[in-house]
């Protein structure tokens, strides 16, 4: 019976590490997986929609690099965003929390006095923690004031602008003055190097090359740090209006200034890419590319496409905060995939420090392990069940529950019943309130169908939820303190 008793227990052990070894992947050791965690590239677009690019449904230009992507690695067809706004989308990314929580709401301006605390801990200095090397090139836009700097968060090196590209006094030459005029009062747009102004006066000529040197800059902190683990955030500016691109690239599309763009974007994923696999690291890079928020409608063609969601940034229905999202490892990730299962951007901290092995945030945060939905098939199941729609300041839009999600009365600026702008000049939204409105996401993902006639237990039980929710976080909406 001993010997018995000591062979089941040896193959209780082996079979758990074979388990662990198969979840790692088959390329990899237990051994090499404590010893080599994974080097991260995180490339954050800027108000780029949902069928922007080719492998999500874009075909007024190529982007052959993001097909490249997806074919070598994973999308994510229900990833989501904290808020369909700048601030407050970055900072829920960076903390894994809510923005709600972390008190960063709609978008910081110039004259901003605050930014995000020094209190909270960032996925920067998550991987810090772990002896990484750090870097943040591209917009920061949380807090442009000395203490809010990303080399106050943990990245070791930073190149690019504090906030959003339209918040400065020039303005293309293809804008009316008019367009112009609205943006006068604001102060020079500086270009920051680690903590110091290197061009206190960025031009149109400046705008032009920063996807290029972005790149570059990009590209050097990977060679420079092959030998040792890295973490490389690249906040691109564009789509963001107004657009700028390089002379290599205009015209280039056959599709106006947004295609060129965008494919000079597809170009830098490229680079990249490239860099990491004549490094020979692409078996040990994870590398992440998603938006901040959906497609800035109101600039019509100046603007992307969130088909086939409904509207877009600046709402939280799905053309707003869901954004196209693709994973490559290509250790781990089977290729050419798709997961269809809801996941978020506040996840990719918590997801991050479990495969380098580093400790959560000592604060409270929101997100969830979602690495299962990165190396299992099918049938593996999001271990996020719920998301809670916050808008701006603090307004709980919606809740959503796995397919089922359920909106709350609130007003809306409309660009379905407003007219698009066009040439880089905003047009105007419409004015809009949703009723209640409970909508089946898997069956009707444009939420078009209002099911709360048909399903009265499901909106009761969204209800509960966004009380819970209120009762945590608050909600302006309801007068709901938190």
């Amino acid at each position: 019976m001993a010997h018995h008793s000591n062979f089941f227990s040896v193959f209780c052990i082996w079979s758990a590490v074979a388990s662990f070894c198969m979840f790692i992947g088959p390329s990899q050791t237990l051994a090499e997986e404590v010893i080599t965690p994974p080097n991260i590239v995180l490339i954050f677009m800027d108000d780029m929609g949902y069928a922007d690019i080719g492998s999500f449904g874009a075909t007024a230009y190529e982007t052959p690099n993001l097909d490249r992507l997806a074919k070598q690695g994973r999308r994510f067809t229900d990833f989501v965003t904290s808020s369909a706004v700048c601030s407050a989308s970055r900072a829920a990314l960076l903390t894994g929390c809510y923005h709600r929580r972390v008190g960063i709401s709609g978008a910081l301006f110039p004259k901003a006095k605050v930014g995000l605390n020094q209190d909270e801990t960032t996925l920067a200095e998550i991987c810090k923690s772990k002896g990484y090397a750090t870097a943040c090139i591209g917009k920061w836009h949380l807090g442009h004031l000395h203490p809010f700097l990303p080399c106050q968060h943990g990245f070791d090196h930073y190149f690019g602008l504090p906030y959003s590209n339209d918040m400065w006094p020039h303005h293309p030459d293809y804008l009316p003055e008019t367009a112009k005029h609205k943006r006068k009062n604001f102060p020079p747009l500086p270009l920051l190097e680690d903590n110091a102004i290197i061009d206190a006066d960025v031009n149109g000529e400046d705008h032009a090359q920063l996807t290029v040197q972005y790149t570059e800059k990009s590209v050097a902190f990977i060679k420079e740090n092959q030998d040792t683990p890295f973490f490389l955030y690249l906040p691109h500016t564009m789509v963001h209006v107004p657009l700028y691109v390089s002379e290599r690239f205009k015209g280039k599309s056959n599709a106006g200034l947004f295609g060129d763009v965008m494919m000079e974007v597809d170009w830098s994923v490229g680079q990249i890419m490239n860099t990491i696999d004549e490094c020979g690291l692409a078996d040990n890079t994870l590398v992440i590319f998603t938006s901040d928020n959906g497609p800035w409608l109101a600039y019509g063609d100046h603007a992307g496409s969130a088909a086939p969601l409904r509207e877009g940034k600046q709402t939280m229905f799905e053309g707003g905060y869901r954004v196209p999202t693709i994973m490559r490892w290509t250790s781990k990730i089977t290729p050419d995939t798709a997961c269809n299962e809801l996941a978020s951007t506040i996840d990719i901290l918590p997801t991050v420090a479990r495969l380098i092995g580093a400790e959560l945030p000592k604060n409270k945060i929101d997100g969830v392990d979602i690495s299962p939905l990165l190396f299992g098939g099918e049938e593996v199941k999001s271990p996020r069940k719920t998301f809670f729609c916050y808008y701006g300041g603090g307004q709980l839009h919606a809740v959503r529950d796995g397919q089922w999600k359920l909106h709350f009365p609130h007003k809306y600026s409309s660009m379905e019943a407003g007219q698009a702008g066009a040439g880089g000049v905003s047009g105007k939204a419409k004015g809009r309130k949703t009723a209640e409105e409970l909508y089946d996401l898997v069956n009707d993902v444009g939420e078009k169908k209002n099911l709360i006639q048909q399903h009265p237990e499901i909106a009761d039980r969204l209800r509960q939820l966004a009380n819970e929710a209120r009762r945590d976080l608050g909600d302006t909406l309801t007068k709901a303190k938190g």
